[in-house]
């Protein structure tokens, strides 16, 4: 858990020094003159181990060796005759093998529960729980003291020499009855169980059994934990692999856990684009497995947004739904369609977007979880991408989409409210459709909190975008500022591959656009000519309208020679988009920018007004109230 903790840092620990495990021995030992040469044999044995002297000094306490208690030990042995075993292992070890059998069952059967444990679930394995031998001789600790007791290992290694002294048939045993006794003691915790139970399981070589519990883990930590989620996607293909090619259901069970990796693929940062997507196209190929087909195909879609093939994934978007759609299942056009949308928004294919947002809509029938393969509400991002589909051509209802969006996704699960935030906010703000103000970076502020609680990269990513974005299009200097490293960490995730690298040009234009806003217009220039030229390079026509807006205000504020005919030439190559409808969102932009342009050459007064006037009433009309305020300020 710690992590998903932001800024938590891995400190290794080196060896303690000569000096440090001397001090600590003699604390240990104590100042009695016949304990000293018994000190440096431990110490040059521990080699700089506090675990490993303790041990020794508790394994020599047991055998008589030394006599009295901890910090006042007397030796009665010559030195010379004093035997420490080679390894901190064989130490644990010899101290197991003194204990009363009893208590030695109770530590073995301990062990296979694992790290911690109660004397209630040893006596249901039918162990006797002797556990006051055991917190006696520093081999567990009781860690809660309640009605129902609680007992811990003192150190993890001491399990470990525990369950691997036993016999692998005993230990099996002892797994599959604690398997059994976990699923019938709470069956309506079976899915949040359902890692320990495939864990268990598998050591008692119930592997069958197991695949099943791992895709059950897999699929309950999916909108919890994805990385735990991958694990037990993973170790379900490794069983199913193995299993016998002429058992039942053996390729079915090799399919499953591929789909769920390629599904997720963009989430869990897995490259399926080689091996793994094939392995699984050729198994739904001979089995005429569509539905998995789908799912793994709407993952590869997203992988290629990952990764900045925004053509191939638009392309290739538009296959996925082709076959989703062929298939026929409601459940999973819902679950699917949001991918291959989110696509279509980037491309601004807007007409596919609306269109497909509808049908997810309609059959999603007001269940805000329906069709939660791979997103926890499909119902909250098609609202979103309607809404923003809508305002994009000029429709009516993008409001009140936008409101039902957020509303469904704060209620449902940290992903959605953050995609929901992205679509929403990162468009509409620079677009001039919603102001930068309170409420929105409220409802940003919220997501982004709790994205940085879920330790999802893509959920973390969509709520630093927004956020990033809107703080730079405030009034205020320090929030502007905030924007600019709130940018420059996301702008390291693209690069790590931890969020779309499809979005790095767009973080880069509107971070230069800021930095010539501060006085560098030369390199700022630069910069966002560059984003620029790679959006209509991969066909990310939504954003080029976005930034083509911020190259133009730039170059006119900088006013060099040959400025203002670079901005009209870059009005004009927006200007020619071949959007596939009407694009209301351009339309009203290019009204701004062809009056900054009149206003930069001079001369005409007249057409300047004429222009704003025609860009005021735009805007009201369609109630975009970012571009009702820039109008008035103009």
């Amino acid at each position: 858990m710690l992590a998903k903790v932001s800024s938590v840092q891995t400190i290794a620990l080196a060896p303690l020094s000569d000096s440090e495990t001397s001090a600590l021995i003699g604390e240990l030992l104590g100042p009695d003159p016949s304990v000293g040469g018994v000190g440096a044999l431990i110490a040059g044995r521990a080699a700089g181990n506090p675990f490993f002297a303790q041990e020794i000094v508790r394994d020599l306490s047991e055998r008589g060796v030394l006599d009295g208690d901890r910090g006042a030990y007397v030796c009665r042995d010559d030195v010379a005759e004093v035997n420490v075993p080679a390894t901190l292992q064989a130490v644990i070890s010899a101290r197991i093998d003194r204990l009363d059998p009893s208590a030695k069952r109770a530590l073995s059967a301990a062990s296979v529960i694992g790290s911690r444990f109660s004397a209630e679930l040893l006596t249901s394995l039918g162990i006797d729980p002797v556990l006051d031998d055991l917190v006696k001789a520093e081999l567990i600790d009781q860690v809660k003291v309640a009605v129902h007791a609680e007992f811990a290992f003192r150190h993890p290694l001491i399990r470990t020499v525990a369950y691997e002294s036993q016999l692998k048939s005993d230990r099996a045993a002892l797994h599959r009855r604690l398997a059994v006794l976990i699923e019938a003691g709470n069956p309506a915790s079976a899915d949040e169980n359902a890692a320990v139970l495939a864990e268990h399981l598998e050591a008692a070589g119930d592997v069958s059994a197991a695949y099943a519990w791992h895709m059950r883990a897999g699929m309950w930590s999916a909108m919890r934990d994805i990385v735990a989620a991958r694990l037990h996607w993973e170790r379900a293909r490794q069983i199913a692999d193995a299993l016998p090619s002429d058992g039942p259901d053996h390729t079915a069970m090799r399919i499953a856990p591929r789909t769920l990796l390629c599904g997720n693929s963009w989430r869990i940062h897995a490259n399926i684009s080689a091996a793994r997507f094939e392995e699984l196209r050729q198994l739904c190929a001979a089995t005429g497995d569509d539905v998995s087909m789908a799912i793994g195909t709407a993952g590869l879609v997203n992988e290629h947004i990952m990764r900045g093939r925004v053509r191939e994934a638009s392309l290739l978007a538009s296959e996925c739904m082709a076959l989703i759609e062929s298939i026929g299942d409601l459940v999973l056009t819902v679950g699917l369609s949001f991918l291959a949308i989110l696509v279509k928004c980037e491309t601004g294919e807007m007409t596919d977007a609306l269109r497909w947002s509808q049908r997810v809509i309609d059959l999603a029938d007001g269940d805000p979880t329906k069709g939660n393969i791979i997103i926890g509400s499909p119902l909250a991002v098609a609202l979103s991408s309607r809404g923003l589909a809508r305002w994009a051509q000029g429709c009516d209802g993008w409001r009140d989409d936008f409101h039902r969006a957020l509303e469904i996704g704060r209620r449902t699960d940290p992903m959605s409210h953050a995609f929901v935030v992205n679509l929403i906010y990162s468009p509409a703000i620079p677009c001039g459709l919603l102001p930068s103000d309170d409420t929105a970076l409220r409802e940003i502020d919220e997501a982004l909190h709790i994205a940085e609680r879920s330790g999802d990269d893509m959920t973390l990513g969509s709520a630093r975008m927004a956020k990033g974005l809107a703080l730079i299009h405030r009034k205020s200097p320090t929030d502007r500022e905030q924007g600019l490293t709130v940018l420059a960490e996301l702008r390291e995730m693209c690069l790590h591959e931890r969020f779309n690298l499809a979005e790095l040009a767009v973080i880069d234009v509107y971070a230069a656009g800021e930095s010539a806003r501060r006085g560098d217009h030369d390199g700022a220039v630069a910069r966002i000519r560059k984003g620029v030229d790679d959006l209509f390079r991969s066909g990310q026509f939504a954003w080029c309208v976005l930034t083509t807006g911020v190259l133009v205000e730039t170059l006119l504020s900088r006013s060099a020679d040959g400025d203002i005919h670079d901005a009209e030439t870059a009005i004009e190559r927006m200007a020619a988009v071949p959007f596939d409808n009407d694009y209301v969102a351009r339309d009203i932009l290019l009204l701004r920018l062809y009056a900054l342009l009149a206003r930069a050459r001079g001369g005409d007064e007249g057409a300047y007004r004429d222009l704003v006037s025609r860009y005021r009433a735009m805007a009201e009309s369609f109630g975009f109230e970012g571009h009702m305020a820039l109008a008035r300020a103009m």
